[in-house]
């Protein structure tokens, strides 16, 4: 079987909803991270046949589109080929996923693969407005609504987690400990210069000019438990799932090249890590985030490997609980577990969290010079992903 590498990747920062990134189109934060990976991999554009972008909610003119324009732009050959993908929160892992099936297949050597939102650039729709509203208001809907919402229940994703905390006894308490130890992590990341390692700035516009973004602006290191305990639940009334433990709406975008591995580095790539197998499950929609165990269970099953074979995890902040339930049911310790922070302090735009966690793992594989690192997540409407990632 061929080997599949992948490059450090690079991604822009994160930026809060409504903020610094709301003026820069969907397509641009796109092509400013798959520029940078590409320059950072040392591989010419010229040499890439296929860029895969993981996206949830496409934006702009060009959203429906994003890939080859991202591509072309990029400089990518015309040749090359591009394609949308879509897995929820997953969406940037399958991106890096699909990029290797391509690869694996036969249909290619050397693919850009990543992905990114704007969500604060999300249309809004009227219903009927095509064809003529008869006669009345018309209702307009917010797709970002919409985006955050199980498709069965109509249940915002906030409502699925609190659900999950009740079928499994977690507490308000202990999902506030998870969040406070996300921010003061971040922080520390922040401040020892490991994420600025991972992050190329962004030109946005202000009033008066430009100016550079260099730096994720979710992130709460200064936030304290008795701040945490204080905010509301916002879910469900008595509930426990409160903005402070619940993953933040952010903007951004990442890539990574993904290669088999003679030609990665025949290309000039020194690969940083090396992917070796991923799996995808079905669960409970109703509580969607129990998704990252079953799917890392069924990972080590086909590589015949243990929780204690796995030297690093980055499991998706979507919410607390999510980290509660898998650290209950796999036995996971915490000082392995999301170092850098998470979707609780920096943020989870879906299509770009997936490659984001990867780069993240590559670059604690090369720090510590260990060895097998998952990246797992859940999914909305009930599914959960995880990939095993080793060190070259």
């Amino acid at each position: 079987m061929k080997r599949i590498v992948l490059s450090a990747g690079k991604r822009t920062p994160f930026g809060d909803y409504g903020r610094s990134l709301k003026d820069v189109p969907m397509v641009r934060l796109g092509q400013i991270a798959a520029e940078a990976a590409i320059a950072d991999s040392a591989i010419p554009a010229a040499a890439l046949d296929h860029l895969v972008w993981g996206n949830v909610m496409p934006v702009d003119q060009e959203g429906f589109l994003a890939s080859r324009v991202i591509a072309l732009n990029s400089g990518l050959p015309e040749a090359s080929a591009a394609i949308n993908v879509s897995r929820a929160c997953s969406s940037g892992t399958q991106a890096i996923v699909t990029a290797a099936e391509q690869i694996l297949s036969g249909h290619g050597s050397l693919a850009l693969a990543g992905g990114g939102e704007n969500f604060s650039r999300a249309p809004y729709w009227v219903n009927g407005a095509r064809w003529g509203l008869k006669r009345g208001p018309g209702t307009m809907v917010d797709a970002l609504d919409l985006a955050y919402r199980d498709p069965f229940s109509l249940e915002l994703m906030g409502e699925t987690a609190e659900n999950l905390a009740d079928d499994f006894g977690y507490g308000r308490e202990a999902m506030d400990g998870w969040a406070l130890m996300s921010q003061q992590r971040a922080g520390a990341a922040i401040q020892s210069g490991f994420l600025a390692r991972q992050i190329v700035p962004v030109e946005v516009p202000e009033r008066r000019g430009t100016r550079l973004f260099d730096m994720d602006e979710f992130p709460r290191p200064d936030i304290n438990a008795e701040k945490l305990a204080k905010l509301p639940a916002v879910f469900r009334e008595g509930g426990r799932v409160t903005p402070g433990n619940s993953s933040g709406v952010t903007d951004g975008a990442g890539f990574v090249v993904v290669g088999e591995e003679e030609a990665f580095r025949k290309a000039g790539g020194t690969p940083a890590g090396v992917l070796v197998d991923w799996a995808v499950v079905g669960v409970s929609p109703r509580i969607m985030g129990c998704g990252p165990v079953p799917a890392i269970q069924r990972l080590l099953q086909r590589q015949n490997l243990t929780v204690r074979d796995i030297d690093y995890w980055e499991i998706n902040e979507a919410f607390a609980s999510v980290n509660l339930h898998a650290e209950a049911q796999l036995g996971l310790s915490r000082e392995r577990t999301n170092l850098y922070g998470g979707g609780i302090s920096l943020g989870h735009p879906p299509g770009a969290t997936g490659v984001r966690m990867a780069i993240t793992a590559m670059q604690h594989l090369r720090d510590t010079g260990q060895k097998r690192a998952v990246v797992s997540m859940c999914m909305g409407a009930g599914q959960g992903m995880a990939v095993l990632i080793e060190a070259p």
